[in-house]
Order: structure tokens, then C-alpha cells, then sequence
């Protein structure tokens, strides 16, 4: 494969599925597969660097997962501080100049929480060279009905006309404003779940069978090339 081909897609977006269902396999406890995930994340920021793909966007924890048992989510807050203490003290994420965005209702988290993400965000800000965005509290319908209030304010503070919105202005006011080239499923499931239905509305989509925390670079290069093999005629 040819990193520099202009069929790479610049931005890729995966839905990580499969971690309880991988500790399982592993006689563990369902939630300790969530350690197995972070890990895999950390060679996918590899892969895509290597490969030229300018953007990721990863469904991480969605608006839903909050309705988990408080023992799997006092366990998944923790693995979340010791994974950003990790990256705010990372200094490949320098290096290679690596933004790094938390997309979603960021205020479910417990404080502590939401300082570590603020923290990365304000320190990555400047970066421009990979974009890494972690939808965090993240669902479709949610990102679309935030929009809708962001617009109605701007419409009661006479900050907009209800004539000039456009599909530009929706966009706008989404969590994320870049369209998505490619969305991958792991976990066997065949459905998006609410991932990006606004940005993902002409991505290529792929499901595998394989669990997140097995997903290996081949996987991905598999992916990529079948990314590169189709025509996209976006409706035309």
C-alpha cells in the first residue's frame, strides 16, 4: 500500500465494540476488556500515522454505556484518568503534533474527569499534523438535538436569521464538523448505533467480526484497501 495515495482516506472513524465480549472469552471480569481496548487504540494512533490518514475519530463511550452497572463505570472513570494522565504526560503526542478532541455531552463525566479532557484539548489545540477525536458521551440523536438548541440560541439572541441556516450553519454547530470517509465496526453488529449520521452520510462502511481488542494492523490494511477499491459516486 501506498501511504501517500490520494484514495487513503483522511478520515477514518471506528466504533471500538467487543471489549466486555473479549474479557469474557478470557474467563475475566466483562469490564476488564476495556484495558485490552485502550491498548489497541494506542497501535491504531501508529497505524494511522504510518498510513498518511490525517484523522480519526473513535466511538469511545456513548451517551447510552451510562446506563452500564456503577461497578463497570466507576471501573471505566478510572481506566479513563490513568489513560489521559497517560497522554497528558505522553511526549509522542508532541512529537508528532497530534490534536486530540473529546466529542460529546463531556459534562455526564465526574469532574475529574472532564479537567483531565480539558486538559488534553487545551494542550493540543495548536497541533494540526494528525487529529484524533474521542467521541465521549457521544450519540447521534444527542449531537443532532444539541446542534438544534446551539441554533435556536443564536436565533433568540438575534445572533441568526432562521433564513440563513443551511446545511453549512447545521454543520456548523455539530460536535464535529468533518465528514467521515470511512466507518469501521468491530463486535459483528452491522448497524452504526447513532455514529455520525450527519458526517457519515456518504462514508464507506465496514463490519467486522473480529472484537476490537483483536483488530491488528492487518485488519486495517484490509480495511484501507477496501476503501480504496470502491467507487464512491456520493448519490450521483
Amino acid at each position: 500500500m501506498n501511504p501517500s495515495s490520494n484514495k487513503v482516506p483522511k478520515h477514518v472513524c471506528i466504533v471500538l465494540d467487543g471489549n466486555r465480549r473479549f474479557s469474557k472469552k478470557l474467563m475475566m471480569k466483562p469490564w476488564k476488556g476495556h484495558e485490552f481496548g485502550a491498548e489497541k487504540v494506542k497501535k491504531l494512533l501508529e497505524w494511522s500515522i504510518e498510513l498518511g490518514i490525517k484523522e480519526l475519530t473513535l466511538y469511545t463511550f456513548s451517551y447510552e454505556n451510562l446506563n452500564r452497572p456503577k461497578k463497570e463505570l466507576d471501573y471505566l472513570m478510572d481506566l479513563f484518568k490513568k489513560e489521559f494522565d497517560n497522554v497528558i504526560n505522553d511526549k509522542s503526542i508532541d512529537e508528532n503534533e497530534i490534536m486530540i478532541n473529546f466529542i460529546g455531552r463531556l459534562n455526564v463525566f465526574p469532574q475529574d474527569v472532564q479537567e483531565r479532557m480539558h486538559k488534553i484539548m487545551e494542550k493540543t489545540k495548536n497541533y494540526d499534523k494528525f487529529i484524533v477525536n474521542f467521541a465521549m458521551g457521544y450519540g447521534g440523536r444527542v449531537e443532532i438535538i444539541d446542534a438544534v438548541r446551539k441554533i435556536g440560541e443564536k436565533i433568540k439572541e438575534g445572533k441568526l436569521d432562521v433564513k440563513d441556516i443551511n446545511e453549512g450553519t447545521f454543520k456548523d454547530n455539530l460536535y464535529l464538523k468533518d465528514d467521515a470517509d470511512l466507518i469501521i465496526r468491530t463486535g459483528g453488529e452491522k448497524r452504526t448505533s447513532g455514529f455520525l449520521p450527519w458526517q457519515g452520510t456518504y462514508a464507506e462502511l465496514i463490519f467486522l467480526d473480529k472484537l476490537w481488542p483483536e483488530f491488528e494492523k492487518e485488519d486495517f490494511l484490509h480495511c484501507i484497501e477496501e476503501f480504496k477499491n470502491r467507487k464512491r459516486r456520493f448519490g450521483k
